[in-house]
């Protein structure tokens, strides 16, 4: 067979995150179910300024496993380009021969785990969830506000970073994909966090951001930017005031991010995928406090990668160009 390459263009043509939210639902029941495997390896060569995962992933009857690499660099972003860059490699489940290569510069990351961030919404917000706070400025934090407005009645959302400009950036992608939304920066990340519904943590912070006494009944938290060793959002007291913590792996959050931070074990957390395949159940009440903490696993890039070479190689996209990177870097080409 000959070996096929795809680059970011054709990728991000192809696939956005609602096109993977259903393969990334199914994939996560399955790793839950203890099925696969989604190994994991973060490093940092570049420090706080630079970090490189390794993942993984098989599963039970599916015609590929993937192999991918995945880097963010700030130093990339201070050259003009995105932050984060990669390549995913599918290998045939069958032979092991290598069958494709998908250079998606992130973009099978990024909505990947906004389409987690969809089903944690789905799951944990209210079903009225209307007000929503996002911390950080990057392609997930724009990512994730989408995906969550697309599963909730969102109508209303509030936008902290450190750039101010950065952040004048996002409210203008935000309104030019959703000009249906309201879309205001705030002045720091207590009036992003105030009375809202749903709270959205996307930021490459090494210290903690958000504080326990600030949430209010009711809110859910979708955490994804502490990812690594290093990487932080939530205080102890934060996790501490949840009435539910979810991740996407009880082992993984045992090592990296906001869990492993604050020494809590895996002791009366559920998994995401558990949720999912419906035991246990989702929200239970409309005043609990809930936090979605994901790390990522490779188990959600395989199911990105089956959707975009079956659409790469029999159904290439037409309409509506997907929510990408570059739209928070004004091109929208």
């Amino acid at each position: 067979m000959t070996l096929q390459h795809y680059g970011p263009d054709a990728i991000r043509a192809a696939v956005g995150f609602e096109d993977v939210i259903e393969p990334v639902s199914a994939a996560l029941v399955d790793f839950s179910a203890g099925l696969g495997d989604s190994p994991v390896t973060v490093f940092a060569p570049a420090g706080p300024d630079g970090d490189v995962h390794v993942k993984s992933a098989w599963l039970p009857g599916r015609g590929i496993f993937t192999v991918k690499v995945a880097t963010w660099f700030a130093e990339r972003a201070r050259r003009g380009s995105a932050a984060g860059a990669g390549i995913i490699a599918a290998f045939d489940a069958a032979t092991g021969d290598l069958q494709a290569l998908l250079e998606d510069e992130h973009h099978l990351s990024d909505i990947r785990t906004a389409a987690t961030g969809a089903l944690a919404a789905r799951t944990l917000a209210r079903p009225d969830a209307a007000v929503l706070g996002v911390l950080g400025t990057g392609t997930q934090a724009y990512l994730q506000v989408l995906a969550a407005a697309a599963e909730r009645p969102v109508r209303e959302v509030r936008v902290w970073g450190r750039r101010p400009h950065r952040a004048s950036k996002l409210v203008a992608a935000l309104y030019r994909r959703r000009p249906d939304l309201r879309v205001a920066t705030v002045p720091d990340p207590r009036s992003a966090c105030a009375g809202v519904d749903l709270l959205v943590t996307a930021t490459a912070s090494t210290q903690p951001l958000v504080h326990g006494h600030w949430l209010t009944p009711g809110v859910h938290i979708t955490a994804v930017g502490a990812d690594g060793p290093a990487k932080v959002e939530l205080t102890a007291g934060c996790l501490q005031r949840a009435d539910r913590l979810v991740v996407d792996s009880r082992a993984l959050a045992a090592i990296y991010g906001d869990l492993a931070q604050a020494k809590l074990g895996a002791n009366d957390l559920d998994e995401l995928g558990e949720l999912l395949s419906g035991a246990p159940s989702g929200r239970r009440h409309a005043d609990e406090i809930t936090i979605c903490k994901l790390v990522g696993l490779g188990v959600q890039d395989l199911a990105a990668a089956e959707v975009t070479l079956a659409r790469l190689r029999d159904n290439p996209r037409t309409g509506t160009r997907p929510a990408s990177a570059r739209d928070l870097q004004g091109d929208a080409s």
